[in-house]
């Protein structure tokens, strides 16, 4: 009807540019059709490079991965009975350690598997201090068939670090790279051996970074992520695109044994440190400053009138302590150390422990509103930071080492602080603080940050009452400790002597 109205050129016109409307989407329809071919090639291109690359990195990496046997002499109670706790079970349920191969009846050892990354051409072997804690005997096998029995250069349970030493030379080497420049959602790979499956290779991203408070070691700074990692794994390395080693794999989320998409890696930049000072060394000194510290929440900072980037408040400072004899005081916060910025406890307490004892360094504090500027010299760690912080103990050396003789492990009464401190919600006991590796204690598979709630079922609250237990057992050849490891409670077998 409108063509009748418009002069028969124009109608045309019109009839022409309409049509050529309605042909437009028919053109595009048309044209869409065959673009998906094409550009599904291109996809398929790219996941196919993508697979290669994967296999390739994987190819590279793998020699220098190895499998990690270790034997641990059976105690009287597990050799007697089918049912008794392996005690290479008994890590905290969070750790990689373990393939769970429980050992025939007959066998008087227990066994237990990891991982082990081969960091130098020596034959240095970087893995967790819970894959060999308390080996008897400690077996790596390389993946071109050849087994070695390896010894212990150094162990640090305060980060969970270890090193191995093979002989030989020539061994192939693991590329180390850069933790510190790795983001949440990079792309890795994990090689170990999980249930005793050599060389096994799963993918996946990093899902965070900096994640402490998991209970696995003292000094916790963990790469999470999602890569199928599982018992056996432990010690093994998280690698980037590069196939550089980004981190140490170290511990699982859940109580289940197995993979839960949530797994947690040492950063290869801190692992290499304590790696370094172990071969150099064969221990690691940390610096002690001598303060209790404490997050400042919300609540705190509004009564202090403190902004967001000042979190980290001094709750106590110990008498003769290096704090003390510079001037800090209850009450302050601490914004820079070493003229680095503090804005976490996690921060202040890496950063002290990295300070070679005996060196001075700045702090900055903040105290009634001013900023106050103070020099510190460091000190070496002692190896009871909670008595030394608080002050207990101090002027009664004997009643010290009476506390660190108790079946080779140091303990202190559990208390608020402390309680935090290890995870626990208990009303009694008392934490492992420290632990003499060839005590008897260690040798059971006890660790630091474990709280001790009974000993031959009666609850002890202090030191007094946990030596008083052993004197009534001292014909005893064993005791029977009830042990907390965060939620999870457990019974060890101590040898008493």
């Amino acid at each position: 009807m409108v063509s009748q109205q418009i002069p028969r050129h124009g109608g045309r016109l019109v009839v022409l540019a309409m049509a050529a409307l309605l042909l437009m989407p028919l053109a595009g329809m048309a044209q869409a059709k065959t673009q998906p071919e094409p550009l599904l090639q291109q996809d398929i291109g790219l996941l196919e490079r993508e697979s290669k690359a994967r296999a390739a990195i994987a190819k590279e990496a793998s020699p220098a991965v190895v499998n990690i046997t270790v034997e641990k002499k059976a105690t009287a109670e597990q050799t007697s009975s089918s049912d008794a706790p392996n005690p290479f079970n008994d890590e905290f349920m969070r750790r990689f350690f373990q393939g769970q191969i429980p050992a025939p009846p007959h066998d008087p050892n227990v066994h237990g598997l990891g991982s082990g990354i081969i960091v130098g051409a020596q034959g240095y072997i970087l893995t967790n201090n819970h894959v060999v804690s308390g080996a008897d005997k400690i077996t790596v096998k390389l993946p071109d068939g050849r087994t070695f029995d390896a010894k212990r250069v150094g162990t640090d349970p305060a980060t969970d670090v270890a090193v191995l030493k093979i002989d030989g030379k020539d061994f192939p080497v693991a590329k180390l790279g850069n933790s510190d420049e790795i983001e949440v959602g990079e792309s890795v790979l994990a090689i170990g051996n999980p249930f005793g499956l050599d060389q096994t290779i799963t993918a996946g991203i990093i899902s965070a970074k900096g994640r402490n408070q998991v209970g696995v070691a003292q000094y916790e700074n963990f790469i999470q992520t999602d890569a199928s990692i599982n018992p056996g794994n432990s010690g093994g390395p998280l690698l980037n695109l590069k196939g550089e080693v980004v981190g140490v794999n170290t511990a699982i989320y859940g109580n289940s044994g197995g993979n839960m998409g949530i797994g947690f890696a040492i950063p290869i930049n801190q692992a290499r440190g304590i790696m370094k000072t172990l071969i150099a060394d064969g221990k690691v000194v940390r610096g002690f400053l001598g303060v209790s510290i404490q997050a400042v929440g919300p609540e705190i900072a509004g009564a202090m009138n403190l902004t967001p980037d000042q979190r980290v408040l001094v709750s106590g400072v110990g008498p003769g302590t290096p704090a003390a004899q510079a001037g800090l005081k209850q009450g302050d916060v601490i914004l820079t150390f070493r003229n680095q910025p503090m804005q976490s406890v996690n921060a202040l307490r890496y950063a002290v422990a990295s300070v070679k004892p005996g060196d001075s360094v700045p702090v900055e504090v903040l105290r009634d509103g001013k900023h106050v500027q103070l020099n510190v010299k460091i000190t070496e760690q002692p190896k009871d930071m909670v008595a030394a912080t608080s002050g207990e103990g101090q002027g009664d050396s004997s009643a010290k080492d009476a506390a660190k003789s108790v079946l080779g492990m140091t303990l202190q009464a559990l208390n608020p602080e402390l309680a935090a401190r290890v995870g626990s919600k208990s009303d009694h006991g008392v934490v492992v603080t420290d632990l003499d590796p060839n005590g008897p204690a260690a040798s059971a598979g006890l660790h630091e940050g474990e709280v001790v709630l009974e000993v031959n079922h009666h609850p002890v609250r202090n030191v007094r009452e946990v030596r008083e237990q052993l004197a009534r057992a001292r014909d005893k050849k064993y005791v029977l400790l009830l042990v907390q490891a965060g939620n999870a409670d457990r019974y060890v077998a101590v040898r008493n002597g």
